[in-house]
């Protein structure tokens, strides 16, 4: 299969071609590793081949059949293999069984041969790590594909899959989405297990993909979305397929829109005329739009939100420590890890469960906007794609930085609610431009229906990356 065939159909098509008998799982592979091999060094997005693994093993059934994929290098697990998480301190440590997503992807057909760049344990929006190396966006060389799920945007970004698995416990999918011009959704929170995991980041952690379609992110989400024995949470199924409600129309929609950067000072002037003309776009759509401000105490759920994510990083070490009888060491992860991990060892459990209740208390309050409204629209990130090292070129300037670039992601895992971002506009330098829409927990076939109406309004799955 030429690579122009390839890439001229999402994971759906993919499997259609299969099911009928004019591509094999095989040649469809052979497509995927040849684009692999001809794009990632430029890009290193793809940082453990198992194609060899992925030609011996059993054609699978499901409805996504044959399809090429790629698991990210943080979460879930295939066993026998490595799960880095983009730390050294991990470098060896093979997985003994599938973690329930994997089993999930497997049942639905799909072909995994390979695992994707990650920051260590995740905790960036951008992927340059000392382990995996810097990952760089398809679009610019010289420009970070965003993080934590870099490697999965920028393998889908180059073409090398339609669609990949991805995680998100502050932005981790929509701020590469964004950054890549693809489709990314962050699932409710208890939409996909975790297992044989509890929560991740008191439940701000979720399992998707990112994809360059909407249909294909659809028919995924239907693949995984089964709750597991033992889960913390989980919401009911859905009672008709995702992948039927990107199809249908959404019928007219109370849209909330805003221009404001919610954990920083202001938006770039180019993604902030995006949310107007998405506005635009959506009014002359027929859906009733209007400007709003979005309620909540940021700097308090920000604030609690990084005292959470410290004292998982501790508990994480900590545990590894007491796994191999020894403190981890300095160089075994890095500085900034490291640092973290300090802060994170000083938290109480008194001063936990006063985070806890103060991101409750601002999910609460975001909640109260969807009593008037069924989405709220706003920019995905700060700006466009940021240029590689940038966060972290002045250390006294990284919070602010990190901010500036990711100020609207972060709230709505912390809310837990769904959100996606849609690649609706394009920067005077070329870069996509992410445009994000929130919906109330557990509505994600809604914000499939809007993105499936976007998506045939504003058509983008033939922009190509200049790779």
């Amino acid at each position: 299969m030429r690579f122009e065939e390839y890439r001229a159909h999402d994971a759906v098509g993919l499997a259609e071609l299969v099911a009928r008998g004019e591509v094999s799982a095989g040649e469809l592979l052979d497509a995927a590793v040849t684009r692999m091999a001809e794009v990632n060094p430029r890009i290193n997005a793809v940082t453990l081949d198992l194609s060899d693994v992925a030609r011996t093993a059993a054609p699978g059934s499901g409805p996504l059949a044959g399809v090429p994929f790629l698991l990210k290098d943080l979460g879930a697990t295939l066993a026998g293999t490595v799960t880095s998480g983009g730390s050294k301190l991990f470098a060896d440590a093979a997985a003994e069984a599938d973690s329930a997503t994997t089993r999930l992807y497997k049942a639905a057909g799909l072909n995994i041969f390979g695992k994707t760049n990650t920051p260590e344990f995740g905790l960036w929006p951008v992927t340059e790590s000392e382990h995996l190396g810097v990952c760089r966006n398809p679009w610019d060389l010289a420009r970070t594909p965003g993080g934590s799920s870099g490697g999965a945007a920028a393998a889908v970004a180059a073409g090398i899959v339609p669609a990949a698995h991805a995680s998100d416990g502050g932005g981790s999918i929509r701020t590469p989405a964004a950054c890549c011009g693809l489709f990314g959704m962050k699932p409710s929170r208890g939409r996909v297990s975790f297992a044989p995991q509890g929560e991740g980041w008191a439940g701000a952690s979720v399992q998707h993909a990112v994809t360059r379609s909407v249909r294909d992110s659809a028919a995924l989400l239907d693949a995984v979305c089964a709750p597991q024995p033992g889960d913390p949470y989980f919401l009911p199924p859905p009672e008709r397929p995702f992948l039927e409600a990107a199809g249908r129309d959404p019928g007219r929609l109370r849209i909330g829109f805003t221009t404001a950067a919610l954990q920083s000072q202001a938006l770039d002037p180019e993604c902030a005329e995006a949310v107007r003309d998405a506005a635009k776009l959506c009014e002359d759509l027929g859906h009733a739009v209007e400007e709003v401000k979005v309620p909540g105490d940021f700097p308090a759920m920000q604030a609690a939100a990084g005292l959470v994510i410290a004292a998982s990083v501790a508990a994480n070490l900590d545990a590894e420590a007491e796994r191999r009888g020894r403190p981890v060491g300095k160089g075994e992860v890095e500085g900034l890890t490291m640092a973290t991990y300090r802060r994170g060892q000083g938290v109480t459990g008194s001063a936990y469960v006063q985070a806890l209740a103060t991101l409750h208390a601002f999910g609460r309050d975001v909640a109260a906007l969807f009593e008037t409204y069924d989405v709220l629209l706003l920019s995905t990130l700060g700006r466009p794609a940021i240029p590689i090292g940038w966060i972290f070129e002045d250390r006294d300037q990284i919070a602010d930085r990190l901010f500036s670039f990711m100020p609207n992601t972060q709230p709505f895992n912390n809310s837990g609610q769904p959100a996606m971002t849609v690649p609706l506009a394009w920067s005077g330098e070329g870069l996509p431009i992410g445009l994000q829409f929130v919906g109330r927990t557990g509505e994600e076939a809604m914000l499939f229906s809007l993105a499936g109406q976007l998506e045939r309004a504003r058509p983008w799955f033939d922009r190509v990356a200049p790779l």
